[in-house]
């Protein structure tokens, strides 16, 4: 009986197990569902989407994986109440197995960039951050003007010093976006920090990087597109 009740339920590509997790997270979107609501049971969440309970099942342990809802055990299954950074995954995963063109990476760091910067030179405390910063700058810096460069050193220092600026957006699902980001283009990025070292390009990369904290430090708003899409020449 199960079975074709879910057969009937069919629709499309769409699996049995999507339109219970599509159903469950609109309703969360809709308010229907709010953080720490308590999930119907499983008949019950069977019988609302015309599903098997295998199905239902399968659905909860999917979102349960993305962080959306929890289990109590012998209690529920519950909405969660604060953001974990795996809600992202099926976003961020889908653009892994879209296969991505480096172009369409670079432009969506840059818009990202873009957004973080206004973002955080609107924060009055600059000075708290701030530092962090140019520390992390100043590292990379002296790594790059050593007698042999360490691509591998410049560049985790390099995805330390953008995760600072993304860190003082203070917000954790920027965090997140910005660290799937590096490690999707770090191939990449790696391969344009090795260019620009052996062509002698040393002095421009990090006047390029001390560029983009003149901007947060003076808080040149105008000047964020273009400082972004110079930050990335050698990666283009």
């Amino acid at each position: 009986m199960e079975n074709q009740m879910e057969h009937n339920h069919q629709s499309g590509s769409v699996s049995v197990v999507d339109q219970v997790i599509n159903g469950i997270i609109n309703q969360i979107i809709s308010g229907e569902l709010k953080p720490g609501d308590k999930l119907p049971t499983e008949p019950e969440l069977s019988a609302q989407f015309g599903a098997s309970r295998n199905s239902v099942r399968e659905a909860v342990k999917i979102l349960q994986g993305y962080g959306v809802i929890y289990i109590k055990r012998a209690d529920g299954t519950y909405v969660s109440e604060s953001y974990n950074s795996r809600m992202l995954d099926p976003v961020l995963f889908s653009l892994i197995l879209q296969k991505n063109s480096r172009n369409d990476f670079v432009g969506l760091r840059e818009m990202i960039d873009i957004g973080v910067l206004n973002v955080i030179i609107q924060r009055k405390d600059v000075a708290a951050f701030l530092p962090r910063i140019y520390m992390t700058f100043g590292e990379m810096s002296a790594e790059l003007h050593s007698d042999a460069p360490d691509v591998n050193k410049v560049l985790e220092l390099d995805n330390r010093f953008h995760f600072e600026i993304a860190a003082a957006a203070q917000n954790p699902m920027i965090e997140t976006i910005v660290e799937y980001i590096n490690r999707l283009t770090l191939p990449s990025r790696t391969e344009a920090t090795r260019k620009a070292i052996e062509k002698g390009n040393i002095d421009n990369f990090i006047d390029l990087h001390r560029q983009l904290i003149s901007i947060i430090e003076n808080r040149k708003v105008g000047e964020i597109v273009k400082a972004v899409n110079d930050h990335y020449i050698y990666w283009k």
